[in-house]
């Protein structure tokens, strides 16, 4: 249990569960193929069976770190910072990305917009989950819609979906990893015949990377 004075600066988000972080290249959605380094955020309970870092979904289990120090670590390797789960919006995320920002960083988040927006972010990539729907606030600011393709029925969720985000917003599908040699032709198909699509995959998987 936290003392009651490290919980208060988690509350603010003057501290936040850091789980991990690393520079790597950036292996899905819109910015595929370029360099970022990743801050991966602890806690989640939006309960996707599919996840690929269920480690991440118990913050108690990361230890609470000052955001001066993720934004050091992150300031010494790339101007572009993308910040992950675990589902990051649990947590206050203004004073992160305002600390950013003043060192010139391009912040971007990856985020299922189960919980409402903070933050001020260059890139927003909502990845919607069925379990636990996204709020108002992010569907209206997404730059990047990115729907998982575990089954068929998964393509009408993602119409459903990108009926509601914004008019922007880039739409793409995504096979589920465990499930791409079944999925990623259906995708190919699909996005062929609704051009609107684009195709997402998991390039850093392949590349062997972070």
């Amino acid at each position: 249990m936290l003392s009651k004075e490290i919980q208060l600066e988690v509350n603010k988000g003057a501290m936040l569960p850091l789980m991990e972080e690393f520079y790597t290249i950036q292996g899905e959605g819109y910015h595929t193929g370029t360099a970022a380094y990743f801050i991966r955020i602890g806690g989640c309970d939006v309960g996707c069976h599919w996840c690929d870092v269920k480690e991440s979904w118990n913050a108690e289990l990361h230890p609470p770190t000052a955001v001066d120090t993720i934004v050091h670590n992150a300031s010494q390797y790339s101007e572009t910072v993308v910040v992950t789960g675990g589902e990051p919006l649990m947590w206050d995320m203004e004073l992160l990305t305002a600390k950013l920002k003043s060192k010139n960083r391009k912040v971007h988040i990856e985020t299922s917009g189960a919980y409402p927006l903070s933050g001020k972010w260059d890139w927003i990539c909502l990845s919607p989950k069925k379990n636990k729907l996204p709020t108002t606030t992010v569907y209206n600011s997404a730059h990047e819609l990115k729907v998982i393709i575990h089954n068929k029925h998964d393509f009408i969720f993602a119409e459903e979906q990108a009926e509601l985000v914004n008019d922007n917003a880039i739409l793409f599908l995504q096979p589920e990893w465990s499930k791409k040699e079944e999925m990623t032709p259906l995708i190919v198909d699909y996005v062929m015949n609704n051009p609107k699509w684009r195709v997402s995959l998991q390039t850093h998987k392949y590349l062997n990377i972070p």
